[in-house]
């Protein structure tokens, strides 16, 4: 089946576009059920290997997303004891929790483990491919959040975080927690993005 040349230019704009927005609002940019519709529509379509369907997401919107970046908030300040080196990490915490919603990037680890039971000669190869049908699943949500108006980043503070995390939404413990992206109404513009030659990324045989 061949795709249709605007679908093909649409998706590529979409990759172009999407950026790490650190300035970001709590202000709705679409409906609830399409940040819901955009979630399944990743989960159920983003691929991963031998077909295992290992993602999982947790979708943290308004006071149960400002809930997790106080929990990463509160856990981080135990870490750093001095408040004046502290500050840098407040605020920065703020940021995150000023957005409208959190997505929370899980692997389930008794996928994983009956994988590499059913198929022991590549036992050492799931968590690897696990990690990246995670990574696919992050770029997916991305791109589909920015496409809808919103900015977003990744960030990465577990494992300091999993234990509460799970007690808190009474998450099994099979699922590995391996990202969070907070996302918002873009208040400020993102950084400039600069580009290595593609002659030095990339080869290309005829």
């Amino acid at each position: 089946m061949t795709m249709d040349t605007s679908v093909r230019d649409h998706f590529l704009a979409a990759v172009r576009q999407r950026r790490s927005f650190y300035g970001i609002s709590d202000e709705a940019v679409v409906p609830d059920e399409r940040i819901e519709e955009i979630i399944k529509e990743a989960v159920k379509h983003t691929p991963s290997s031998f077909n295992s369907q290992s993602a999982r997401i947790v979708l943290l919107l308004k006071q149960e997303h400002k809930k997790f970046w106080n929990i990463t908030t509160e856990t981080l300040r135990k870490i750093v004891a001095d408040p004046e080196q502290f500050k840098a990490t407040q605020e920065k915490m703020n940021a995150f929790a000023a957005g409208y919603g959190t997505v929370l990037f899980f692997e389930d680890q008794t996928v994983i483990e009956g994988l590499q039971q059913q198929f022991a000669s590549y036992k050492d190869n799931f968590p690897k491919w696990s990690a990246h049908s995670s990574g696919m699943h992050q770029f997916v949500v991305w791109t589909a959040l920015e496409t809808e108006g919103f900015g977003a980043s990744l960030q990465h503070y577990n494992p300091l975080v999993d234990e509460e995390v799970k007690r808190t939404w009474g998450l099994p413990d099979s699922w590995s927690l391996i990202a969070q992206m907070p996302f918002g109404k873009p208040v400020a513009q993102p950084g400039e993005k600069t580009f290595k030659p593609l002659e030095e990324r990339i080869k290309i045989f005829k």
